[in-house]
């Protein structure tokens, strides 16, 4: 594609994201978006084919943005931290710009994704990659990935159908543990945490046993002052 298509391309879809923002999909028409472009119908068909062209690459642009700010999100030594936000970057991107969000995954076409979609896909994977190398997801990571995504596009669709007074944050973050808590575990104790650790950890458990010891009193008396002494 030559320069000046190029410009016209870009020009067209800036045109085309203004109405779609303020009119949603259904005020997206060849023809508004070729008098708001400033341009000829003609033209905007020669670059797009019809509407379901233009509204296909609006979602695409819609995909490249929301992967820029998905970039942004620099990893921590946490990654289950690391995954709370990029569940709340999901949302807040979905509550920024509802109408580009519902032609992201509001779809009425099944299996007909952008490039840019598996790219956020895989790095919503590479997320949960961390997760797991760290000893803390039960699942597969393809598994946590789609039970992620399927959640968190479902708490952002129900928080854009309602209206911006009547929104409660709080019910995504409620979404946001449940869904954090099914797939994460504990994190993994230290795996060698010294003599001194495990003689305290004995002599803790022994003094709130609930079932009496296998021993004589002089013996697990001896046995308490030998792990208080290792503990030493």
């Amino acid at each position: 594609m030559d320069d000046a298509k190029t410009r016209t391309r870009r020009h067209i879809l800036e045109a085309a994201a203004d109405i779609l923002e303020r009119e949603g999909a259904e005020g997206v028409s060849t023809r508004s978006v070729a008098a708001a472009a400033g341009i000829r119908a003609a033209s905007l068909y020669q670059l797009f084919g019809d509407k379901e062209g233009l509204l296909a690459a609006l979602a695409i642009q819609a995909f490249d943005h929301y992967l820029a700010d998905k970039h942004t999100i620099a990893p921590t030594a946490d990654p289950v931290e690391d995954m709370r936000r990029g569940w709340d970057a999901h949302v807040n991107f979905g509550l920024g710009h509802p109408a580009a969000y519902l032609l992201m995954f509001g779809t009425d076409r099944p299996g007909r994704w952008p490039p840019a979609a598996d790219e956020a896909h895989n790095l919503l994977l590479k997320f949960l990659d961390r997760v797991a190398a760290a000893g803390r997801l039960r699942v597969p990571p393809a598994l946590a990935a789609h039970l992620c995504q399927a959640a968190a596009t479902g708490v952002t669709l129900s928080l854009i159908a309602t209206p911006a007074p009547d929104r409660d944050l709080k019910i995504s973050a409620k979404m946001r543990e449940t869904v954090v808590g099914s797939l994460i575990t504990d994190p993994p104790p230290d795996p060698d945490p010294g003599l001194a650790s495990r003689a305290l950890a004995l002599d803790a458990a022994l003094s709130t046993a609930d079932e009496p010891l296998p021993l004589r009193p002089a013996e697990t008396a001896l046995l308490r002052d030998w792990l208080q002494q290792l503990a030493g």
